[in-house]
């Protein structure tokens, strides 16, 4: 990147003050969790088995214990390959291990999910800060020279634009994504669901 493009954009975001600080910590963590969660939910439809070979699986010897291929790493194969390792001739407690397994898989399935809306709903709230304060520099600016000194006055109300606008540029993509990893999240856990469906009627 040019040295003078980064030099402006620093020195734009030096016009919003302190408040410019806490709100990029809010903007880097927030994203490094978003990637963390595309490229998760990515692997695991990628990598998934489909109902089909699920049913295929569990046709085969049932004295088998590695019948999930090694490279499948969705939902639905993560959860028959714990349940064939676990399971039992006990119908009963077969049930209950696909649902404790599906119980742990889903917290999985949802973590950081919350983190994510969290500091996308927080990002506008720094930006309302920095406009609050910038507010409150600029009538101080006022009380001191009156209305005469526009220079003085700039700095005040740069930092009030800046943060606003910088809390808004964080947050709507930030609620988009959230958005659209809680579908993803949801797509996964009904997957998980058709499986463990499957497996409590074969098993």
């Amino acid at each position: 990147m040019n040295s003078d493009v980064v030099g402006n954009i620093l020195a734009y975001l030096g016009q919003g003050g302190i408040v410019m600080i806490p709100l990029i910590v809010c903007s880097f963590a927030m994203w490094a969790l978003i990637l963390d969660r595309m490229f998760f939910f990515s692997r695991l439809e990628r990598k998934d088995i489909a109902l089909h070979a699920l049913v295929r699986i569990l046709d085969r010897d049932p004295a088998s214990k590695c019948l999930v291929p090694a490279g499948a790493e969705g939902p639905r194969a993560h959860l028959a390959r714990h349940v064939l390792a676990l399971r039992t001739n006990d119908y009963q407690v077969n049930k209950r291990i696909v649902d404790e397994c599906c119980m742990s898989m889903v917290h999985g399935l949802e973590r950081y999910l919350a983190a994510i809306a969290v500091f996308a709903a927080v990002a506008p709230l720094f930006g309302l800060l920095g406009t609050v304060t910038g507010m409150i520099t600029t009538f101080d600016v006022i009380t001191l020279f009156g209305t005469g000194n526009a220079k003085a006055m700039a700095g005040g109300i740069s930092e009030a634009l800046v943060t606003t606008q910088s809390g808004l540029v964080v947050a709507i993509p930030g609620f988009f994504m959230s958005a659209l990893l809680f579908r993803r999240s949801h797509a996964a856990k009904n997957r998980l669901e058709e499986a463990a469906i499957i497996l409590k009627r074969r098993l």
